[in-house]
């Protein structure tokens, strides 16, 4: 494989330099002195961004895109081998990286390699830990895999030892990093389309925990089911925490006011306690606050410091994010798109001020349909009313014989009623029509259905 060397930069090609962790990489190497260039299907805010630094960024993917003036190509899982770009860097024979592996190599270039993985709340933890490191004045390298306000953007280039990041396990894309402290906030089904069960994923997420060396540090969510196969073998410190007393970090007095964001007391083992309130809802948000709490711990910060950042943390954008108010209704967005993260998501807004919750889902993929279609009808009941939109296919072609409606008759047979409409134009008439003063919609999923909320608000 090749390795790259932080004292000889050198020109690097992204393949799809427009995404939000693509981009992110590609500034953070731009800071370090490397030559940049990329490619990507349509210009965005993210690619102006890169053109205004000096990054040359090709629209449209092409063979010509690439010469021998470029020494490494970096691509990600989505970029198909007969790729134009992929296939011109095979025949100039220059040398290519994914996405992961690159990102696991910067991490070599820091002596504090945070990787924070888990198959849900990965990005607001790692928001969490960002806010809490930057009120302590660390200067910390981040990487989140959303838009943080506080750091207008997803990247922020810091000059310390720290460098803090998300450890996706799709494609088995954490098995390439070099992490010093390892997170894991949860381990559930998800992406069936590469892992072949809940067994294989455990597997993976041991081996992203085999990655940390005997000086490392794993925080890992003692809820987890049969946590010990995890932690089997390892030789790192191992911090727990969750809801039980008998693990490191539990909370206890929990308490919810009147937006629905928590309040409680933090229970270490040594005995030490401190209160902490959020300025985010949902029971979720505890845990991933407890972890951020751990990680706090663990690197020295004092516990007044991390208490400030957490009531000073406001959300990352898509995360039960605040959008605005229509006719007397109140619009929130939501990135969830798995069912235990639909779940959260309208548990929290129970304890939101609202009349009638509605929740308008895009469902996303329809690997992921098929394989929860129970479970998806099950977590959206949980809502009084329900709108579904279109399947976002993202990577998929193959529609495996579901759709909208299918998941539609599934909410039904629960004895719910579903709405489903095949046009956003048509959900946001049906909206406008039904919603009314107090009421609560929330736009839901990892697709395109936050353009709902933003379409209705113009309105």
């Amino acid at each position: 494989m090749y390795q790259i060397n932080f004292q000889n930069p050198i020109h690097i090609y992204f393949i799809g330099i427009g995404g939000i962790s693509m981009s992110g990489l590609a500034e953070i190497l731009l800071s370090e002195g490397f030559r940049i260039s990329g490619s990507d299907r349509a210009p965005s805010s993210l690619t102006q961004m890169l053109e205004e630094q000096g990054v040359t960024v090709y629209y449209g993917q092409r063979e010509e895109n690439l010469s021998e003036a470029v020494d490494l190509v970096v691509y990600t899982s989505a970029i198909r081998p007969d790729n134009p770009e992929r296939v011109a860097a095979d025949r100039l024979q220059i040398p290519a990286l994914t996405r992961a592996q690159l990102l696991g190599q910067m991490m070599r270039n820091y002596k504090v390699p945070i990787a924070i993985s888990g198959t849900h709340g990965k990005t607001t933890t790692t928001s969490m830990v960002s806010q809490i490191l930057l009120d302590a004045d660390v200067d910390p390298t981040l990487s989140i895999g959303g838009i943080y306000k506080p750091i207008g953007g997803n990247i922020r280039v810091g000059s310390s030892e720290y460098f803090v990041t998300e450890a996706c396990e799709y494609t088995n894309s954490f098995l390439s990093f070099f992490p010093k402290i390892g997170v894991i906030l949860n381990i559930e089904e998800d992406h069936l389309d590469f892992f072949q069960d809940i067994h294989d994923i455990r597997n993976s997420f041991h081996r992203f925990a085999s990655l940390l060396p005997s000086d490392g540090t794993l925080i890992l969510n003692g809820d987890i089911e049969n946590y010990e196969e995890i932690t089997a073998g390892l030789t790192c410190h191992i911090i727990t925490y969750g809801s039980s007393s008998a693990l490191d970090y539990y909370p206890s007095n929990i308490t919810y006011d009147e937006a629905g964001c928590p309040s409680f007391h933090l229970m270490r083992r040594d005995g030490k306690e401190d209160v902490f309130s959020l300025h985010v809802p949902g029971e979720h948000n505890i845990y991933n606050a407890i972890a951020a709490i751990a990680l706090a711990d663990l690197l020295g910060i004092a516990p007044e410091t991390t208490a400030q950042a957490l009531l000073s943390y406001g959300g990352t954008d898509r995360r039960f994010e605040y959008k605005g108010i229509v006719n007397g209704f109140t619009i929130i967005d939501d990135y969830a798109h798995h069912p235990t993260e639909i779940t959260a998501t309208l548990l929290a807004a129970r304890n939101y001020p609202h009349r009638t919750t509605w929740c308008v889902f895009q469902p996303h993929t329809y690997t992921r349909t098929k394989a929860f279609l129970h479970d998806f009808a099950k977590a959206l009941s949980l809502a009084d009313e329900i709108v579904l939109a279109d399947i976002y296919a993202a990577r998929e072609k193959d529609d495996l014989g579901i759709s909208s409606r299918t998941l539609q008759e599934e909410i039904e047979k629960l004895g719910h009623r579903c709405h489903y409409f095949p046009s956003f134009s048509e959900i946001e008439d049906f909206l406008l029509e039904n919603c009314t003063k107090g009421d609560l919609l929330i736009t839901m999923g990892a697709g395109d259905v936050v353009k709902i909320g933003n379409d209705l608000l113009q309105k």
